[in-house]
């Protein structure tokens, strides 16, 4: 019942996507355009990690950073690189490969420089690279046994669980009334590779498994840049509980 609910539900959506570039030609320009600039956006936001492993090969120590999202960065690119290339689609496999390349450089570097076991990797060295490649083996069997379908469901569990990360840092900006725990630049930029590839999800590819997660990605997103502006100052909103003026 709820499987048919989605269906009709996804069906109606990418519809309504179509009938609206019909009914607006002038449209198909912007979404032409998204579709070329989302595979650069996604392949210049899997370069954003690239200043902490700097800082982590010149301390010569992973300090408190957390291997999780290198390990992560290799699953999720892996899965999103078989089902670019089960749908025969380059602005999928080539940013992805992009990133699954980088993640496994970033995660090379982490490792060198990390203890086996620590609090904040979570868990152990060990227990990454086993979690990582269980997960890409079992994307293997269902691109080879199943199809692209069941591919592309778990890239979106994927895209959940990394979206959803945000929801520690809105947590401490809650709590402590100042933004400093969002790095404004990573959230604009994550941001407008969302919405790219959501506009290019829905109006080109129609495709749930690509606008599905972008949009909650961009939800997430635009969440935390309204944090940053309200709570820019680290004091919080004034206390008659209107927002601050722009500067």
């Amino acid at each position: 019942m709820h499987i048919t609910a989605m269906s009709t539900y996804q069906t109606a959506l990418e519809q309504a996507a179509v009938n609206l570039v019909s009914a607006h030609p002038e449209l198909t320009f912007y979404v032409q355009l998204c579709g070329r600039l989302a595979p650069v956006a996604a392949i210049a936001v899997s370069m954003a990690p690239l200043p902490t492993i700097l800082q982590i090969r010149r301390d010569r120590s992973v300090g408190d950073f957390p291997l999780l999202p290198y390990s992560s960065m290799i699953a999720s690119g892996f899965v999103w690189t078989v089902y670019g290339i089960l749908k025969s689609e380059s602005k999928l496999w080539l940013p992805n490969g992009v990133g699954l390349v980088m993640g496994i450089s970033y995660f090379t570097a982490f490792i060198q420089y990390c203890p086996p076991k620590s609090s904040t990797l979570p868990g152990s060295v060990s227990r990454h690279m086993q979690a990582t490649s269980a997960l890409i083996v079992l994307c293997l069997l269902l691109a080879t046994v199943v199809g692209s379908k069941p591919v592309g469901v778990m890239g979106i569990i994927f895209c959940v669980f990394l979206f959803a990360s945000p929801l520690s840092a809105l947590k401490v900006v809650l709590q402590t009334r100042s933004a400093k725990a969002i790095p404004l630049p990573f959230t604009l930029a994550s941001v407008i590779n969302c919405f790219l590839w959501s506009v290019t999800g829905l109006f080109d590819m129609y495709d749930y498994a690509i606008y599905l997660p972008n949009l909650l990605g961009l939800s997430f997103g635009l969440a935390q840049v309204a944090l940053k502006l309200i709570y820019r100052s680290g004091k919080g909103p004034p206390p008659d509980g209107s927002l601050p003026l722009m500067a």
